[in-house]
């Protein structure tokens, strides 16, 4: 089975290195792939499941990318399906000359802005996948949650053939789920109900959770808190991750509090109030600076280079 290929030119500035990353978080990260030159993920595309290969050539401000999809049996339309699928992931066609001149008038976010430039924000696959993230990831560490979710993708994701990748699953993999078998996973009971709760939810009784893109930030943080296992912040995770709001700031994060205080130079730990008070002069933009300094942490960690 011969590989479709193909070319897209993200809107410049773009840095596919610094755009992966934030989407994947961890470098153990299985499902979301990088090995410094090619991110690789299994998608579904048209009823099957294909593995997508990106490369960048060219510099930041001239970028086009390279796409190969392995594992097509039908050829029809797949290059429409997984373009798509890329601009909502990798945020391709994403303006952000606003956020560039909002930075410009303040040194501290112009620094962090030029360092990392080309980020573009990053987006989950579909909601379903956010809120399954979100819901995986609470109350743990972020690198304990990433291996819960590889786990999850190993045992219920789809297998590409001749290929190690596997799927995020879908909620038709988790519905009807023994929440015994999840516990296994490592996820608490709770979460193990949550998901398969869920998971039903879509299959059985239609829930559409991409709907929730027509309802304003209020409406869709209420519709999303009445699905089990979902509070403040992962609603707001989600609103960020899953629907592309970039004014969203997850101000229940610590982990993104503790990143913002380190970047103001702050003494004291912040609160939620206090957060979303720091941020209001950035508001457009807030989520996109949690980018940023996610990225920051990363750099930090030394698993990848920005620009000086």
């Amino acid at each position: 089975m011969r590989p479709i290929i193909f070319s897209l030119e993200p809107a410049p500035p773009f840095a596919l290195e610094l755009t992966v990353w934030a989407l994947r978080r961890r470098p153990d990260n299985e499902v979301d792939r990088w090995d410094g030159q090619t991110y690789r993920r299994a998608l579904p595309i048209a009823g099957e499941f294909v593995e997508v290969a990106v490369t960048q050539r060219g510099r930041p401000e001239a970028p086009r990318l390279g796409v190969s999809v392995i594992g097509a049996r039908r050829a029809q339309d797949v290059e429409s399906f997984v373009t798509a699928a890329l601009n909502r992931m990798l945020g391709l066609q994403a303006s952000l000359s606003k956020f560039y001149s909002i930075a410009e008038t303040d040194g501290r976010l112009w620094r962090l802005a030029q360092r990392f430039r080309g980020l573009k924000p990053p987006r989950f696959p579909s909601v379903f996948e956010a809120v399954a993230n979100g819901i995986a990831c609470q109350q743990i560490t972020l690198t304990l949650g990433i291996r819960v979710l590889n786990l999850l993708a190993e045992t219920y994701g789809a297998a590409i053939e001749g290929s190690v990748l596997h799927a995020f699953p879908q909620p038709t993999d988790l519905a009807r789920r023994d929440v015994e078998e999840l516990k296994r996973l490592k996820l608490s009971r709770q979460k193990a109900v949550a998901l398969t709760e869920l998971s039903d939810a879509i299959v059985e009784r239609g829930l559409d959770l991409e709907r929730l893109a027509t309802l304003d930030d209020d409406a869709a943080i209420d519709r999303l808190m009445q699905l089990r296992g979902v509070g403040c912040w992962t609603a707001e995770y989600i609103l960020l991750r899953g629907l592309g709001r970039l004014h969203i700031f997850p101000g229940d994060d610590v982990g993104a509090r503790n990143n913002l205080q380190r970047w103001l130079g702050l003494k004291k730990p912040l609160d939620y109030e206090r957060t979303h008070r720091l941020l209001s002069k950035w508001r457009p933009y807030a989520g996109f600076i949690y980018f940023h300094l996610l990225l920051d942490r990363l750099s930090e960690a030394g698993f990848l280079t920005p620009a000086r």
